[in-house]
C-alpha cells in the first residue's frame, strides 16, 4: 500500500491515551512493546509521534533525560507504509530539540537506522551485546562470601540510586523507580555490614524476561544475581550487556545463552559516555541505553 503525498501527517507529543496506537505501531515492526513498557518511558521522558488524518500513529520516538548531561534516545519507529517521507528524521530531531545542545544523546541503533543518525550527527563509540535464552542451565557456583541477595526494599532506594549513578554514569533515580514499579522481580545484594553492593531487576515482557540492569562489584556476584532472576522461569530471556564483560559473557553462555546481535552505541554532541566504573553487566533496555 503507498500512501499520497497530500496525506496530512502532524508530529505531536504522545501521552498515555496513545498506549495503544504506540503498541499496535511497534507490533507492525516486528517490536513487542506493551502498556507496561511504555508508561515506563513515559513516567521517564517524552514520546513524541506522527499521526495521519485518522489519528493512527505513524511513527514514534522517545528520549529519556538523566541530569542535566545525558539523554537516551528510543522505540525509533515509522510504519512501514510511512517509510521514505523522512518521518524517523523529524521525530529524532524533535526529541533532540527537546535537550539543550550540551546534552550528551546516546542511542543504541538498528542496522536500518544507523545510516540516519551518522546523517544527523551521531557517531558509533561502543556496542553492546544481545543475549537470548530458551532454557536457562543453572551453573552451581561457590556461594561461601559473606553477603546476601534479598529483594529491594523501598529504603534501598537512595543507595541503589547511588550505584547506578556510579555504573552508568549519571543519576537515572526517576527511571530506577519506575522501574522497579514495574519489575517482576527486584533484588539487592549486601554485603557482611549490610552495605548494598548491587541489584538487579527483572522484567517480563510480551515475549522475554528482561534481565537488567544489573549492577555488581564483580562478574561472579552478576552472575549469582542472574541465576536468582532467570531460575525457574518458564521462557525465553534476554539481557543487553556491555562490552568489557566477557568473562560475565562466556559464564552466560555455558547457562544456556547465545549472542544474536552486536549493535554499536551511537552519541551526539559528545566524544564520549560519561565515565563507569565497570559495574555494570546489564543494560535495563536498549532504549533506556
Amino acid at each position: 500500500m503507498s500512501v499520497s503525498e497530500k496525506t496530512e501527517i502532524n508530529l505531536v507529543a504522545l501521552e498515555e491515551l496513545d498506549i495503544p496506537g504506540l503498541i499496535a505501531l511497534s507490533a507492525a515492526v516486528g517490536w513487542d512493546y506493551d502498556k507496561h513498557e511504555i508508561r515506563t518511558v513515559m513516567s521517564s521522558g517524552k514520546v513524541y509521534g506522527h499521526k495521519n488524518m485518522e489519528g493512527k500513529i505513524v511513527s514514534s520516538a522517545a528520549i529519556i533525560p538523566y541530569g542535566s548531561s545525558l539523554a537516551s534516545i528510543g522505540m525509533v519507529i515509522v510504519h512501514p507504509d510511512y517509510r521514505g517521507k523522512g518521518l524517523g528524521r523529524k521525530v529524532t530531531q524533535k526529541c533532540l530539540d527537546s535537550v539543550s545542545d550540551e546534552t550528551t544523546v546516546m542511542l543504541i541503533a538498528t542496522d536500518e537506522g544507523k545510516p540516519m543518525y551518522e546523517s544527523m550527527g551521531f557517531c558509533s563509540i561502543d556496542c553492546v551485546y544481545k543475549y537470548l535464552c530458551d532454557s536457562y542451565l543453572s551453573i552451581e557456583q561457590n556461594n561461601n562470601l559473606d553477603m546476601e541477595i534479598t529483594p529491594i526494599h523501598e529504603e534501598n532506594l537512595p543507595q541503589i540510586v547511588r550505584l547506578d549513578k556510579n555504573a552508568f554514569g549519571e543519576e537515572r533515580k526517576t527511571f530506577l523507580i519506575h522501574r522497579i514499579k514495574q519489575a517482576k522481580e527486584a533484588l539487592v545484594v549486601k554485603d557482611s555490614d549490610g552495605m548494598i553492593i548491587g541489584f538487579a531487576l527483572s522484567v517480563l515482557g510480551p515475549i522475554n524476561l528482561i534481565l537488567g540492569p544489573i549492577v555488581a562489584p564483580n562478574a561472579h556476584i552478576a552472575s549469582l544475581l542472574i541465576d536468582k532472576l532467570a531460575n525457574n522461569h518458564q521462557g525465553r530471556l534476554r539481557i543487553d550487556i556491555p562490552s568489557g564483560n566477557e568473562a560475565f559473557m562466556s559464564h552466560l553462555e555455558k547457562c544456556g545463552f547465545t549472542k544474536v546481535s552486536q549493535p554499536p552505541i551511537m552519541i551526539k554532541n559528545s566524544k564520549q559516555l560519561p565515565s563507569r566504573n565497570k559495574a555494570l553487566y546489564g543494560i535495563a533496555a536498549q532504549i533506556f541505553g
